[in-house]
């Protein structure tokens, strides 16, 4: 889990073929190295199942590492990531909670195939399974990679625009926790909670400035700040607020390979100072 002495290019947010990514594990973690990283931090959604596999890549490489989860929480039933760094991972309540969160996300995909269907685009469960491989964590984007494979869209940002979001005609809700409670749960394992994007995909409504202060005093630390989905304004408002408040300013790809090809790895970073300070909040 150990980092190069003088890291330099941090990526803490990237998801494998365990959760909806394409990469595996380990070739992600090549593949991370190969473009200059220094350290990268895995964080698929909603399990743990591919850290091992990465650490030990990344051990071979000297790249460093960070093991982490993205946990997806709901805030006044919209839709918010929480990312949880280290911790216990064999804490009870942690792996009931990301469990019961999985099987939120598959309980939902008879519902919004019966949707696609009257929408004129019928898939079958096999054909979601085929897209999903060997995660654990199904969920809308393996709906959309079984939607290209079929031709019906041509590719996920078009599954997702015209169907999938929320609030789109095949979306259908899942179980998600609420966000405040989840940093709880985190910290109580102790871990470390990083809001996610906060603000992209037009959520700078959902989670305004006065909320992130609530979610600091709850017990998170920080929120990513560069991100491809941040507007400058965006950006510019969350830095200045989080240094006000002493959180935690990270950067990332949110890499998903060939998932989301506008986020290459290592396109947004962490600077070294944040970087530091969160592993010594990781307690390294």
């Amino acid at each position: 889990m150990g980092a190069m002495s003088v890291p330099s290019r941090i990526d803490l947010h990237t998801h494998s073929s365990v959760s909806d990514g394409t990469d595996s594990p380990a070739g992600l973690v090549r593949s991370a190295a190969a473009a200059g990283l220094t350290v990268v931090a895995l964080t698929d959604h909603d399990t743990w199942d591919g850290l091992a596999e990465a650490a030990r890549t990344a051990a071979g490489l000297g790249l460093g590492f960070v093991p982490g989860v993205e946990m997806s929480c709901e805030h006044l039933g919209h839709s918010v990531h929480l990312l949880g760094y280290g911790g216990d991972r064999s804490d009870p309540d942690w792996v009931a909670e990301l469990a019961r969160i999985r099987a939120g996300r598959a309980d939902r995909i008879p519902a919004m195939l019966r949707r696609l269907a009257e929408l004129g685009m019928p898939l079958t469960e096999a054909e979601v399974a085929a897209q999903a491989h060997d995660t654990p964590s199904i969920g809308r984007p393996h709906v959309a990679d079984a939607l290209v494979a079929r031709g019906y869209v041509a590719d996920r940002d078009e599954a997702f625009a015209g169907y999938l979001a929320e609030g789109g005609p095949a979306y259908v809700d899942r179980y998600a926790p609420d966000v405040f409670a989840a940093v709880r749960l985190v910290r109580a394992a102790g871990a470390v909670p990083v809001i996610a994007h906060p603000w992209g995909r037009d959520s700078r409504r959902v989670l305004p400035l006065d909320v992130l202060g609530e979610l600091l005093a709850a017990g998170a630390v920080g929120w990513e700040v560069d991100h491809v989905e941040h507007r400058p304004e965006d950006r510019r408002d969350l830095r200045a607020y989080a240094v006000a408040h002493g959180a935690l300013v990270t950067g990332s790809s949110d890499y998903h390979g060939t998932g989301k090809t506008h986020n290459p790895l290592g396109c947004e970073t962490t600077a070294p100072d944040q970087y530091a300070r969160l592993r010594e909040l990781m307690g390294d």
